[in-house]
């Protein structure tokens, strides 16, 4: 598979990639699992919400607000 950047977004990685003693292609590999291992996690816990909210396992709005206004109280 090839992709096509833009030349700055090119220049951009090219540089991260030397800044860190990589090849251009090894950071694009690792950048790009990265993004789809962090895709799959986020999908994974909205199903698990969506589960959750169908059983009917859910906190109140104002709960929930409660509860952050408790955390954020110095």
């Amino acid at each position: 598979m090839e992709i096509r950047l833009q030349p700055e977004k090119e220049a951009q990685l090219a540089q991260i990639a030397a800044q860190r003693g990589l090849k251009t292609d090894e950071l694009a590999q690792q950048v790009l699992s990265r993004y789809l291992e962090d895709d799959s996690h986020f999908i994974e816990a909205v199903n698990l919400g969506l589960a959750a909210a169908d059983r009917g396992e859910f906190v109140e709005h104002g709960e929930v607000w409660a509860k952050i206004q408790q955390i954020l109280r110095p």
